[in-house]
């Protein structure tokens, strides 16, 4: 049985995202990105081909890696300017019944305690269909904006991500019962103090002795996305993520990724195939192969490879403007993207890359691979991705925008749906429900995030997961009143 094909669209709030110097292209309209008729006009075109969701990348800090200054960033707009991404769901959900929403937010700069209520709030205006993609940061001009001298190195930074998502379970999952709110206007009682419990956390990065102040949205825990690929990151995404977003430029880069999250999430006690996997993809296509080498091609001629380079310079945290561009690159290991210069390196030994030939690939799409073809064509390629990684579905980025989500609904849809291997209807219900199915609002059993529920029996929140700390009632679980 052919697996069904996931898929989301991969944008960000501001002018160039990943293809530098397309935003000049006549035909884009990157340019609006601080217009909501824009961003309304994009979610339309996504649920009218029945994507799973707008995937919304953000990052704090700017590029300023490449020649040790923001000049070329600020020139090609690589990323700056660049504005808030959560503004942007609610006009969308609104426009929309079906498509989900995954939004990049940083926890590394922001406390739990707001940022929980920002996302069940966020998950209440969409009726469910709310995703977090959880990442740490990797820019030190991030860490210089609030205030450190420098980022906190790559692995420190997952392992308080994770004392993180436990406050945020214990907030999202535990605080408050599934039946406090009664709102019994007769007796004028909108909740049951009984049902709501304080959580006392004291951790090494964390404190907080509060009630959520949300009463709990349809999905209680937003659909947790992951984008770290580096070894850590891949730790943290078999332990959390219910979908991984992975970049690489080939089969051979990606498909090892995949194997190991789904053997690292047994040893978590998780379903390995629950877990799903999305790989960047940028698609070009046309009524047949010519017309999409030609649109390809055209495409070619905006980059920039300044701007291309900035924004890869910013990933890797190497500067790129101190190499010829026909040197070959090699592996460094720092406290950036790590990821990202494995995926042009070590992660297939088959292959040198030089610095130009890193400028054209990134140029268009970023990191990911690029599929160019008729509708035939880029089925046959997706379906071949699919079976030879054991990806679950795909992040589509854009040359152009809207029109390579236009392209993509209006040609390669259909094919994939006569093929049968995409749906034709959405599932009913929240974001994760649609992902997972009926009667899966709420994160499964094994997941750590349900060690944290309230148990009325010992009047505890949770009990702990995989060796963190149990929670008693004379600290997460005590009564309010």
């Amino acid at each position: 049985m052919n697996k069904e094909i996931r898929l989301n669209a991969f944008d960000m709030n501001c002018v160039v995202h990943q293809s530098a110097g397309l935003w000049a292209h006549p035909r884009d309209r990157a340019d609006e990105y601080a217009r909501l008729d824009y961003w309304i006009d994009v979610a339309q075109i996504l649920e009218q081909g029945k994507f799973d969701g707008l995937f919304i990348a953000d990052v704090l800090g700017v590029y300023d890696v490449y020649g040790g200054n923001v000049d070329t960033a600020l020139k090609t707009a690589a990323q700056l300017p660049l504005n808030d991404p959560v503004l942007l769901i609610p006009p969308m959900a609104r426009v929309t019944k079906n498509l989900g929403f995954g939004v990049t937010c940083t926890l590394s700069f922001e406390p739990p305690y707001p940022f929980a209520r920002r996302m069940s709030t966020l998950d209440h205006l969409t009726d469910g269909r709310a995703g977090w993609n959880i990442v740490t940061g990797y820019l030190n001009s991030a860490a210089k904006g609030v205030g450190l001298d420098n980022q906190t190195a790559h692995d420190t930074r997952y392992e308080v991500a994770d004392e993180y998502m436990e406050v945020m379970y214990k907030l999202w999952e535990g605080s408050w019962e599934d039946d406090a709110v009664i709102r019994d206007r007769a007796n004028r009682i909108y909740t049951r103090p009984d049902k709501v419990h304080r959580i006392v956390h004291h951790g090494a990065n964390y404190r907080v002795d509060a009630v959520h102040l949300s009463e709990p949205s349809p999905q209680r825990t937003p659909v947790l996305y992951q984008a770290g690929a580096s070894d850590t990151g891949r730790d943290f995404a078999a332990k959390h993520a219910e979908c991984v977003f992975l970049l690489g430029p080939s089969k051979q880069v990606v498909a090892p990724r995949v194997k190991d999250i789904r053997e690292r999430a047994v040893r978590y006690g998780r379903n390995p195939n629950e877990i799903l996997v999305f790989s960047l993809m940028t698609v070009i296509t046309g009524k047949t192969d010519a017309e999409a080498q030609e649109k390809f091609e055209e495409y070619r001629s905006y980059i920039s490879h300044e701007g291309a380079l900035t924004l890869f310079s910013g990933w890797t945290g190497v500067d790129f403007s101190r190499f010829d561009l026909d040197d070959p690159i090699e592996y460094i290991k720092n406290d950036a993207i790590n990821s990202a210069v494995e995926a042009f390196t070590i992660g297939d030994p088959n292959r040198v890359w030089t610095v130009r030939e890193i400028a054209e690939f990134v140029g268009i799409g970023g990191m990911g691979a690029i599929v160019v073809g008729s509708p035939k064509s880029v089925a046959d390629q997706l379906q071949s991705w699919i079976v030879e990684t054991d990806i679950d579905g795909f992040n589509l980025a854009y040359a152009v925008t809207p029109e390579s989500f236009s392209d993509f609904v209006e040609l390669i849809v259909p094919e994939l749906q006569r093929r049968g291997v995409y749906k034709r209807e959405y599932r009913p219900g929240t974001l994760r429900e649609k992902l997972y199915g009926p009667g899966r609002a709420r994160l499964p059993q094994n997941h750590p995030a349900a060690a944290y529920r309230y148990n009325a029996k010992t009047k505890t929140v949770g009990a702990g997961f995989k060796g963190w700390p149990s929670i008693s009632a004379e600290t997460g679980g005590r009564y309010l009143g």
